[in-house]
């Protein structure tokens, strides 16, 4: 049976509200029920050990890429299915979304909205066809919603993109999203 992988981008930090964490676990058992591959950044703290851990115990696979400096600092999770240590950040983005079906933000930090930014990009240049989705649990993605909501309104996004990129609830609402996701149109210059 064909396992689709999901990259899953998430905080080294657990975040200060408990509901995170929570929110977290119910990825990781759903991701698992679903049938998908984890594929993350590897490490064993906050968020992401959390989704790695569930998603180990519950019998899945779990995917890490990781950059040799995060590595050498011990920031790896043993006892992941693979776990790829690659020269820098950019090489593990390139590998995250090459292993990739589906790209998913949970909460986070810089780094990833750093990546869920790139992995959203990239699918409207033609160099990434997995659906992108911030999981927004808490209301965490309001305002960068609103934001994406602002570059429609001023001109620098289509209302069409737009709707390439989900901004879901809940997990229900993702998979919906996941199911019915066509990549969109390659924009042509001339």
């Amino acid at each position: 049976m064909f396992m689709k992988k999901i990259a899953v981008y998430c905080g080294a930090y657990a975040g200060k509200n408990p509901i995170y964490k929570e929110m977290t676990l119910a990825v990781g058992h759903w991701l698992v029920k679903q049938g998908y591959d984890l594929v993350y950044g590897g490490g064993g703290v906050g968020l992401m050990g959390i989704l790695a851990k569930t998603v180990l115990m519950d019998g899945g696979h779990v995917y890490g890429f990781m950059p040799e400096n995060l590595y050498q600092r011990g920031a790896a999770l043993a006892g992941l299915t693979s776990l790829t240590i690659v020269d820098n950040m950019a090489i593990r983005k390139q590998k995250m979304l090459e292993a990739a079906d589906v790209c998913l933000a949970l909460p986070g930090g810089a780094g990833t909205l750093e990546e869920i930014s790139e992995a959203y990009s990239w699918t409207r240049v033609g160099d990434n066809s997995a659906p992108c989705i911030l999981y927004n649990a808490n209301g965490y993605y309001n305002l960068l919603e609103k934001f994406f909501r602002q570059m429609v309104t001023e001109g620098f996004l289509s209302a069409t993109d737009f709707q390439k990129l989900c901004f879901a609830d809940n997990l229900q609402q993702a998979a919906e999203f996941i199911t019915s996701y066509t990549p969109p149109k390659v924009r042509q210059y001339h």
